[in-house]
């Protein structure tokens, strides 16, 4: 009886002119990947070029069955942490400012996807004059150039911490360097050829401004030279924080735990307990790379630890 109704049903829709049809493929692709908040008279905008899926067994300092916990609380699978490539911009109203570039083409496959974020969002690569890298690890200084070594922001001039030039682009120091951690000096060193070749690449001590805009500070652990960046405009500030953080279910409760990139273990933790201590007393706006996008938001004390408070999507202010 009830596939005589689906034919009599069927019949009935044919004759009065009705179509039958399956849905529409699926689109799959995501909406563009860039987020803006207001920082006092700032716009700046937070820029996806993809994500990684990293191991807990990266992380030191709690057991992996306390990791294992902590991820699951966060229904996280502890060998699939996922870690967003995030870059930012900062439009003062006299300079565009871009901080790190992602992974570009070293990157995972899903990577590289910084310039046509940044397009959508309404900037073009050439507008971008001033550039801070945090740190020159690749996932943070591979989008600089192409695959082919052509700059892709050929107007900018790219800041670097001394202590990180010093480090990364030094010869000796690259041939001395464990096997694994070749690539990451190879990177930076033709990231930045272009750049420097045309004499738009410069190197800085903090707490040196190179822009009036920019305070800069020194917090080495994660690499020799890693640099937070603060921008204050009106009452409001964000701090770009580079890699203070790589798995937010567990370093922010426990920040005492090392991630294996870390150069050196002691001094990356003592500077993430620093930096979170006065950024949740403070209560500045806070951009990670490798937070879940957009990677903007609040550092929060808790009774053990630290939080995370995300930025919210809605309306730009107007």
């Amino acid at each position: 009886m009830k596939k005589i109704a689906r034919i009599m049903m069927l019949t009935a829709l044919v004759t009065t002119g009705q179509a039958v049809a399956d849905a529409p493929a699926q689109i799959r692709q995501q909406v563009p990947g860039y987020f803006r908040v207001a920082v006092g008279q700032y716009e700046v905008t937070a820029l996806f070029d993809g994500n990684n899926m990293l191991s807990s067994g990266l992380l030191q300092g709690l057991t992996p069955e306390k990791v294992r916990s902590l991820l699951a609380q966060q229904k996280m699978d502890d060998e699939r942490m996922p870690a967003s490539y995030n870059a930012f911009l900062i439009n003062t109203g006299n300079h565009l400012v871009m901080i790190d570039s992602g992974a570009g083409h070293c990157g995972s496959a899903s990577a590289n996807q910084l310039i046509p974020n940044m397009k959508a969002a309404g900037y073009r690569p050439e507008q971008v004059d001033t550039i801070f890298l945090t740190h020159l690890h690749l996932d943070h200084v591979c989008g600089l150039s192409d695959a082919s070594g052509r700059a892709l922001f050929p107007n900018a001039t790219v800041y670097i911490p001394q202590g990180e030039a010093d480090f990364w682009l030094d010869t000796k120091k690259r041939a001395d360097a464990p096997e694994m951690a070749q690539k990451h000096f190879a990177v930076a060193r033709e990231a930045l050829a272009p750049y420097q070749a045309s004499g738009h690449m410069k190197t800085f001590t903090p707490p040196a401004s190179p822009i009036a805009e920019v305070e800069t500070v020194a917090a080495p652990g994660h690499t020799p030279g890693s640099t937070l960046y603060r921008f204050k405009s009106d009452k409001a500030a964000i701090v770009f924080i580079g890699d203070l953080i790589h798995a937010p279910a567990v370093q922010f409760p426990h920040p005492e735990v090392s991630i294996r990139f870390d150069v050196t273990p002691a001094d990356a933790v003592k500077e993430r307990e620093k930096a979170f201590t006065a950024l949740a007393k403070e209560g500045d706006w806070v951009a990670a790379a490798h937070l879940p996008f957009p990677g903007m938001g609040h550092i929060v004390q808790r009774e053990s630890g630290y939080g995370w408070v995300p930025a919210l999507y809605g309306p730009y202010p107007q």
